[in-house]
């Protein structure tokens, strides 16, 4: 019976390569091919041939010269960080919607969007519903403010009104996020959707970093601002759980 063919040592050198240049990416967000050549130490021809077969894959996005992380490379990095994070975060999500009632959901960084992961479904009898699996703004909601607040704001970032109530402007932004970071927590006020609000809290990683956050959504005719500056301390303290239970040890 014929055994499995290993890699040489070629093979492994090329796979390595791959992987330095996708760090790489990863670090400068996007850069062409001589900035990545510089920083990768590879010859041009042979970056060039990399980033080809990366492409192929998914793993690497390219536009006017331009390289990119791709979206294959942030599904296969997800993998890790949701199951864990998935685990981490579960629990708490289902005590706060069992105690408030409202629905609690969790979003993760996904480029210039937030990616909802996961959703505890409220107990009351008008209730908002986010699929699994659905983006939305990072400028207009409550996950995506403290992303952006903990994360950093991406170059480009467009500021789509959506509501009346949207930011749009990079200073009335960069204020909003200058008070999450102060506060601790975001609202949305009714910015992405007229008639819905929320508040959102940050959830640490084992390093400090943010690796998600978690909301509490509701109408706004139940939610008013004031009961979500109420609620807040609740859905802060539910991400710090969920945050321990990740192997965060503080301080933030």
């Amino acid at each position: 019976m014929p055994r499995p063919r290993g890699k040489g040592p070629g093979e492994v050198k090329t796979l390595e390569r791959g992987l330095g240049v996708l760090e790489v990416l990863s670090e400068l967000g996007e850069a062409g091919l001589s900035p990545l050549a510089e920083r990768t130490g590879l010859s041009r021809s042979t970056l060039y041939r990399l980033l080809q077969t990366l492409a192929r894959r998914g793993f690497v996005e390219e536009e006017g010269g331009v390289y990119r992380v791709g979206p294959r490379a942030f599904t296969v990095g997800q993998a890790y960080l949701r199951k864990n994070l998935l685990e981490a975060v579960r629990p708490e999500m289902e005590a706060l919607a069992q105690a408030t009632g409202e629905s609690v959901n969790l979003a993760v960084l996904a480029g210039m969007e937030a990616l909802y992961l996961d959703q505890a479904e409220g107990t009351k009898l008008v209730r908002l519903f986010t699929a699994p699996g659905s983006r939305a703004p990072l400028h207009a909601t409550g996950v995506g403010k403290v992303l952006l607040a903990f994360r950093g704001v991406p170059e480009g970032l467009p500021l789509t009104p959506y509501t009346p109530h949207t930011l749009t402007s990079p200073e009335a932004l960069e204020r909003e996020l200058a008070g999450v970071r102060r506060q601790g927590y975001a609202l949305d006020n009714e910015e992405k959707e007229l008639g819905v609000r929320c508040v959102a809290a940050p959830v640490f990683g084992p390093g400090g970093e943010v690796v998600g956050a978690i909301s509490l959504s509701a109408p706004a005719s139940r939610l008013s601002l004031e009961e979500a500056h109420r609620l807040a301390p609740r859905v802060v303290e539910a991400a710090w759980r969920a945050s321990l239970r990740l192997g965060f040890t503080g301080p933030v």
